[in-house]
């Protein structure tokens, strides 16, 4: 399966000088309308069945300022809104995969506690790696809970995206019993169908091992070996 690392974000700074003349003026604009919706919270369309211009502009990020820039576009326009959970589930529900991403992308920069957990999780279940990878970022990283993240850490496994893009897979898998376990059970799974052990479970199995001065196993359990993946 085909892996797919997130992209960093630019900043608006970095977006204006590489956007052309039409794009800045469009992303400018859209930007403009994001700030309007942000310092009048309690304004709502007159046509209940509307959405606020700036999610307009939201959707059409990629044609406007090319797929490149999308993410990057798409972010920068949320957190100038000070999107909340109805806007982002809304974008989140009727968008692509691309503007679903985006979301996910945004979250970290948005103050919105645990409250954005269900569309983390919803991405979880999906197989599309670009979801997957945008799922287990910073806010995955702070927010799921210890049962939640390990089967995110699986899921990154399953469907081949680098453990790489997992946040805090050092902090969070050291001294993790359960986690160890559970890649155990993974390989022996793969290997007793004749498939091969993802390279990256070794490394986070390595990483399972609890410090010196941690309570537990002097070292995590040994996962069955296979060759490895080829990438």
């Amino acid at each position: 399966m085909t892996n797919t690392p997130t992209a960093p974000l630019l900043t608006r700074k970095e977006l204006d000088s590489l956007l052309g003349g039409a794009a800045r003026a469009w992303f400018d604009e859209a930007l403009a309308e994001a700030a309007h919706a942000a310092s009048h919270p309690d304004t709502a369309p007159a046509d209940s069945y509307a959405v606020p211009p700036w999610e307009l502009r939201y959707a059409a990020a990629g044609r406007h300022c090319g797929l490149g820039h999308a993410d990057s576009v798409r972010t920068l326009l949320i957190v100038e809104s000070r999107a909340g959970l109805p806007a982002l589930t809304r974008l989140y529900a009727q968008g692509t995969a691309a503007e679903r991403r985006a979301v996910l992308l945004a979250l970290p920069a948005l103050d919105l506690g645990a409250t954005a957990l269900p569309l983390v999780e919803d991405a979880l279940r999906t197989n599309d790696t670009t979801l997957v990878a945008a799922a287990v970022g910073p806010y995955a990283g702070t927010h799921l809970d210890p049962h939640n993240w390990r089967h995110a850490v699986l899921k990154c496994l399953f469907t081949g995206v680098p453990v790489e893009a997992v946040d805090q897979l050092a902090r969070r898998s050291r001294g993790d019993a359960e986690l160890a376990r559970m890649l155990g059970d993974f390989a022996a799974e793969r290997i007793a169908a004749g498939r091969p052990v993802p390279a990256g479970l070794h490394r986070v199995l390595a990483l399972t091992a609890p410090g010196p001065d941690a309570p537990g196993p002097a070292t995590a359990p040994v996962a069955p070996t296979a060759p490895p993946e080829e990438s």
